[in-house]
């Protein structure tokens, strides 16, 4: 199970983020390494569903607070105090939970960007994310309600494909915060929902937020025969040092829903067993191929289908022989 345990502290831990497009008035350049979180200020209020997401996404980066959370899934309810404060232009989320097993989680980032750099340019910042979910998902807004005792627009968010899960937020009408947000599957029905109880002291950074900058993208022995329109992999850290450099873990985004995938040689990790694994809202797929004449693990993971990680599985191939 040490491979699920480490693919669930990647997406755990999603809750602490954001995901970060903007409204078109405040987008960065290429160029731009900081976003100054005053402009949030200055902003009117968002008139359409793409505008109420934009700004809940920056608002993720530029809002200082504590909160009480409570989250309903396959483990029944869970209660749980999140934090977020943002120095010297870097974001600190912290998650712990207050029942079952003991569990925290802490993370430290920039706002990311995109994509990796390719031919020297960087790629778009993550005001560019918006737009690109708006070619996979239909954004609407759903009417006024009351959550954590605050004013709130639910904004609903729904797959163009059945390549993904949908979502439906509810977001605070002062600053843009996700007070509570669902998973949809397939059918529309909520899979998960975590809900903000308490939203203590939200203040906006009187300050900069730092963008991270552009990465050159790895070169890996494999490639993914296919991938959902929309996904590609993301330029984030995921090496560890547990780890020889024979195994590597890619994550892959549309800018709303993600997954992980893991090639291992067996000899170096413990073996999984082959097939399709409920973990929770998340299914883990596993498959042990020979790939360039290596026995190796494959594990893709996340919030989706099970048949669209069963395929990325199965289209995985060896490409280092041809290199």
């Amino acid at each position: 199970m040490r491979v699920f345990r480490s693919c669930a502290m990647v997406l755990l831990p999603l809750l602490l983020a954001a995901a970060a497009p903007s409204v078109v008035a405040l987008e960065a350049t290429p160029d731009d390494d900081r976003f100054d979180c005053r402009l949030l200020a200055t902003e009117p209020t968002p008139q359409t569903a793409r505008d109420w997401y934009e700004l809940n996404l920056w608002a993720g980066h530029c809002y200082r607070y504590d909160a009480h959370a409570v989250r309903i899934g396959f483990d029944g309810v869970r209660t749980l105090v999140i934090s977020h404060d943002v120095n010297d232009g870097v974001e600190r989320g912290r998650a712990r939970f207050l029942d079952g097993p003991p569990e925290a989680f802490e993370r430290r980032s920039r706002i990311g960007r995109l994509g990796w750099s390719e031919g020297g340019s960087a790629p778009t910042t993550p005001a560019g994310i918006a737009a690109k979910i708006s070619s996979h998902y239909r954004l609407s807004l759903a009417g006024e309600e009351r959550i954590a005792n605050r004013r709130a627009y639910r904004l609903d968010i729904s797959p163009l494909d059945s390549f993904r899960y949908g979502k439906r937020l509810w977001l605070d009408a002062e600053t843009g915060l996700t007070l509570k947000q669902s998973l949809l599957d397939e059918t529309g029905r909520a899979v998960e929902t975590f809900q903000l109880t308490v939203l203590e002291r939200p203040r906006l950074h009187q300050g900069e937020v730092s963008i991270d900058a552009p990465r050159e993208a790895p070169r890996d022995a494999w490639r993914t025969g296919w991938l959902p329109a929309g996904f590609s992999p993301q330029p984030v850290e995921t090496h560890s040092g547990r780890h020889g450099s024979d195994v590597t873990h890619r994550l892959f985004s549309d800018g709303l829903s993600t997954f992980s995938l893991f090639v291992a040689p067996l000899g170096e990790i413990e073996p999984l067993a082959p097939g399709l694994h409920r973990l929770g809202v998340s299914h883990a797929v596993v498959r042990h191929r020979d790939l360039d004449g290596t026995p190796r693990q494959v594990v893709v993971m996340g919030e989706m289908p099970p048949r669209v990680l069963l395929r990325v599985a199965d289209g995985l191939s060896w490409t280092a022989a041809d290199s």
